[in-house]
C-alpha cells in the first residue's frame, strides 16, 4: 500500500491544473496540523477529525459551470481499511474517506444536506465519500478514484453509491465544521466494526473529467498538505 501512495508525494509542488485557480486554495484552510479518529465504545461510533491552521471548511471551490473540469476540494483520510469493510467488493487500492465540496454537481442523491427539500443542489456542502484510490500516472497528483467497466458483474457497491462507474459511495455521514476542525461521525457497523486501522490526513484538489479518454474520471491534481509528510499512515484509532 505504501508504494501506491508514494507517487502523490513525488509530485508535490508541481503546477498541475490547467486552470490556475487551484493555487488560490493553497491557504491555511488546507494546512493540516492534526488528525484523530476516536472510538466511543458506549456509542459504537468513531469520530474522525482533521484540524487545520486556518478555518476548516471555510473555503469551497469556485464553480466551473459544467461537470467536465469541475473542481473538487477535499479533506481526505487514507486508511488501511479494506474495500469490503465499507461495502465494496474486493479490489486493489487504498480505501479513503474524503470530505468534499464541489458546487457544479450533486453526487449524494439520497441526502438533502442544505435542507431545502431539493436533493440535487447541495454538492457545495461538505459531505463524505468512501473511495478506493489507485496509482495513476495520467495525472500528476499520482492518484485517481478507481474506475470499472459499467455493468461489470464482479463489482459490488453499497446501495448508497451515486451511480458512477467508480469505487465511490455517498454514505451520508454527518460532517461538522467548527473553527479549525472538520469532523465526521461514523457508526461502527458502517466500517465492519474495525477499530484497529491506521490512517493519515491529506488535503487535495481534484477534478472531474467527462470528455478525455486519456484521463481519469476523478483525479488528484494538487496536494496541499500531508500530515505525515510521507503518507506512511502512522496514526492509530484512539479509544475513548
Amino acid at each position: 500500500m505504501k508504494y501506491l501512495l508514494l507517487p502523490i508525494i513525488t509530485f508535490l509542488g508541481y503546477s498541475l491544473y490547467h486552470n490556475k485557480d487551484y493555487k488560490t486554495y493553497n491557504t491555511d484552510d488546507f494546512k493540516v496540523i492534526e488528525t484523530n479518529v476516536t472510538h466511543w465504545k458506549e456509542l459504537s461510533t468513531t469520530i474522525w477529525e482533521i484540524k487545520v491552521k486556518g478555518k476548516a471548511g471555510a473555503t469551497t471551490p469556485q464553480p466551473a459551470g459544467q461537470l467536465h473540469n469541475a473542481p473538487v476540494l477535499g479533506y481526505v483520510f487514507p486508511t488501511t481499511l479494506q474495500p469490503n469493510d465499507v461495502g465494496f467488493s474486493h479490489t486493489e487500492g487504498i480505501v479513503a474517506l474524503a470530505l468534499t465540496s464541489h458546487p457544479d454537481f450533486d453526487d449524494t442523491p439520497l441526502w438533502d444536506e442544505n435542507l431545502d427539500n431539493n436533493y440535487n443542489n447541495d454538492g457545495v456542502v461538505w459531505h463524505p465519500h468512501w473511495v478506493v484510490l489507485q496509482k495513476d500516472d495520467r495525472v500528476k497528483g499520482g492518484l485517481s478514484v478507481k474506475q470499472f467497466q459499467k455493468g461489470d458483474p464482479s463489482v459490488k457497491l453499497p446501495p448508497t453509491n451515486p451511480g458512477m462507474p467508480m469505487f465511490m459511495d455517498s454514505p451520508g455521514f454527518q460532517v461538522i465544521t467548527e473553527g479549525n476542525t472538520i469532523k465526521v461521525v461514523i457508526p461502527d457497523y458502517r466500517i465492519n466494526y474495525k477499530t484497529n486501522f491506521k490512517f493519515d490526513a491529506v488535503t487535495a484538489f481534484m477534478q472531474v473529467n467527462t470528455m478525455q479518454n486519456d484521463l481519469p474520471m476523478l483525479g488528484v491534481y494538487e496536494v496541499y498538505s500531508v500530515l505525515s509528510k510521507d503518507l506512511s499512515l502512522p496514526n492509530k484509532v484512539q479509544l475513548k
